[in-house]
């Protein structure tokens, strides 16, 4: 008792008590804190990959092969990015139906939302692409729809028509409508150019291009839009409208002049 009461007295000994209350609380607090945001988001991460991983064998690997190397009946995955499946689950255009023609039609999606970026997860954890946008990025704040209606008319008008209804290409191929498009779909479809469309990356159209680009989509679909020229065609472009300028006002002058000749006949007869 006099050994244990002097050491009480020692100087360090409330140093040495002070050091293991604070190694007792330091070891309880890891035991039982919750864990860190990153650590969390992690976990979340490493969850929806393994998730994303079963979908993916029992609806992809058939074509895309068991790790998205590719295959005879379907490209490979590898790099392609979480907003490619995004975009191509998410417009029903993936898993692709049996027979297909010259292109994937979009449809109903078959996955959840949820599935979806299960899916992503997995296919980005392959190898680095394009990210699922924000929708700080395809939103349209502060956007400029006139200059958007400039560079999708020098960048995709071609192919979709400058009122963004879909046009035929090559081969029975065809560039769709953009009518009634998610905003986050046209963003994606722009990031990662699926099928027959080139991809357009920040480096060639950056993200206020992008921002403007919807803004004036968004604006010609609006059921406000007024056509000032009156009734459209369809704003299907140059060929077409030409085609049936040809077809329908050389055909009625034809008519005129017909009836014209008929009738100059008829009276010089009588």
């Amino acid at each position: 008792m006099k050994k244990l009461s002097a050491r009480r007295r020692h100087p360090l000994a409330a140093l040495v008590v002070l050091l293991l209350a604070l190694a007792c609380t330091g070891g309880l607090y890891a035991a039982f804190a919750p864990a860190s945001k990153a650590q969390a988001d992690e976990t979340a991460q490493s969850l929806a990959i393994d998730e994303g991983k079963k979908l993916f064998a029992v609806g992809c690997a058939s074509c895309h092969g068991t790790k998205g190397q590719g295959s005879s009946d379907g490209p490979s995955l590898v790099g392609v990015g979480a907003a490619a499946v995004d975009f191509q689950v998410g417009t029903g255009r993936m898993p692709a139906a049996t027979s297909q023609g010259a292109q994937v039609p979009s449809k109903k999606a078959v996955y959840t939302q949820a599935e979806i970026d299960q899916l992503a997860a997995y296919i980005a954890s392959l190898g680095a692409g394009p990210n699922v946008p924000t929708e700080a990025e395809y939103g349209t704040e502060g956007a400029d729809i006139a200059k958007g209606g400039e560079l999708f008319r020098t960048n995709c008008a071609q192919c979709h028509t400058t009122g963004g209804k879909g046009g035929a290409l090559t081969h029975g191929k065809y560039a769709p409508t953009l009518e009634g498009v998610a905003p986050k779909h046209i963003y994606e479809a722009m990031q990662t150019g699926p099928q027959n469309m080139p991809s357009f990356p920040d480096t060639t159209l950056t993200e206020q291009n992008k921002k403007d680009i919807i803004a004036y989509l968004n604006a010609i679909d609006s059921d406000e839009t007024v056509n000032p020229g009156g009734l459209e065609l369809g704003g299907l472009g140059p060929v077409s409208e030409g085609l049936f300028a040809w077809i329908f006002g050389l055909g009625a002058l034809i008519a005129v002049a017909v009836w014209v000749a008929a009738r100059t006949a008829k009276a010089k007869k009588s």
